[in-house]
């Protein structure tokens, strides 16, 4: 398979942005990933009445590419209106840096004609970035687990009849 080229790459994220939908604002914005395997995942902005529920080009994209059971993008290019390139927000610069080229993903901005671009990484978008390499690793479980719990589940003491202390057994009337 031929890999589509920065231009191809660009061309499917101005196409996208014609089908957004962006009733409210009209600022109408495509995206689309280039995947490692060199295929394209275009998708466009989605708004919303409720404002915050507008999901952006770049991370409906992201979804797309997922559910396609791609894990791994090359480059990033992002359209938007007017002539000048329109670069991701800082959600879509957070999700984008999930995925394993994290800062090193190419990420090409374009406006939704010209011959103008911005070509930068998510790093320089991004810089001191926080990402799944961030994280701790898990903390190892300290003691196994007696047999009978489930994994996770702590042990835990015998509790004695109501009234009396854990450990200390009931004392029988009359006695």
């Amino acid at each position: 398979m031929n890999r589509p080229s920065d231009g191809e790459l660009v061309a499917a994220a101005r196409a996208a942005r014609e089908r957004a939908y962006a009733p409210y604002s009209g600022f109408r914005v495509g995206a689309a990933l280039r995947t490692d395997q060199g295929e394209v995942v275009a998708a466009a902005n989605v708004e919303n009445a409720s404002y915050g529920l507008a999901i952006c080009a770049e991370r409906a994209a992201v979804a797309a590419a997922v559910a396609l059971g791609h894990r791994r993008f090359e480059a990033i290019a992002v359209a938007g209106p007017g002539p000048d390139p329109v670069t991701p927000c800082g959600a879509c610069r957070q999700v984008l840096r999930e995925f394993p080229r994290g800062v090193d993903l190419e990420v090409l901005c374009a406006g939704e004609a010209g011959e103008r671009l911005l070509a930068t990484t998510l790093g320089a978008l991004l810089p001191d970035s926080f990402g799944p390499d961030s994280l701790a690793p898990p903390a190892a479980d300290p003691a196994p687990n007696p047999p009978g719990n489930p994994p996770g589940v702590p042990r835990t003491p015998p509790i004695g009849p109501p009234g009396n202390p854990p450990g200390v057994p009931r004392t029988p009337p009359g006695s």
